[in-house]
């Protein structure tokens, strides 16, 4: 009997709302929300899921491995270890379901995610579990009053299709107003400008 499913048509249905990424493809060079393609090809008995295991730092589809020691003296919000905190609210808020907080949290209440608060829930609606591992931010650049700085981010998560992992690797990269006359408290908050991943295929 033939169990095989064809896991790109799957995450493709579910994903509808948006392309399937193509890593080779400069068209999708700033698509913000790859679609969800299953990375791993391990056989694991049936009524098991595979178990969740993103690459560790340093090895290939990782985060790099900064031994640099993280201070542990307190930061602004407008540090970019406070723009490395929203990444992680984010992520976390998608891991708890809570996509119009998430949704939120990207620059010009949430257009810059290119997709409507509907369209962004319907996109992570399909994992049963969204997981992220965050590196350590990158330096504050500067330009036309705005501050800039990227963050890099693991993904690991679960489709609900057929409960296979999903693995990704990349940068968020968060934006706010500088310090000029008039920005308000909302315009000085990082809020996320772009999210580049790409898939990372476990074998």
């Amino acid at each position: 009997m033939n169990n095989s499913v064809d896991i790109d048509a799957a995450a493709e249905r579910a994903q509808s709302s948006i392309n399937a990424y193509h890593p080779d493809d400069p068209a999708n060079d700033t698509d913000p929300l790859p679609s969800p393609t299953p990375t791993s090809s391990r056989n694991v008995p049936e009524g098991f899921d595979e178990p969740l295991a993103p690459p560790p730092p340093g090895a290939p589809g990782g985060l790099p491995d900064d031994r640099t020691p993280v201070s542990e003296a307190p930061f602004t919000p407008e540090s970019a270890q406070g723009a490395g905190q929203v990444v992680q609210r984010y992520h976390a808020l998608i891991g708890e379901g809570k996509y119009k907080q998430a949704w939120l949290l990207w620059h010009d209440g949430g257009a810059a995610s290119r997709q409507s608060a509907a369209d962004f829930a319907d996109t992570f609606a399909a994992y049963s579990e969204y997981h992220a591992n965050i590196g350590a931010p990158g330096r504050i650049n500067s330009g036309a009053g705005q501050r800039y700085v990227t963050v890099p981010v693991q993904i690991y998560a679960r489709l609900k299709q057929d409960h296979r992992p999903v693995y990704q690797i990349g940068t968020v990269t968060l934006r706010r107003a500088g310090d000029v006359d008039g920005a308000s408290a909302t315009q000085k908050s990082w809020r996320i400008q772009q999210i580049m991943l790409k898939p990372v295929r476990r074998r």
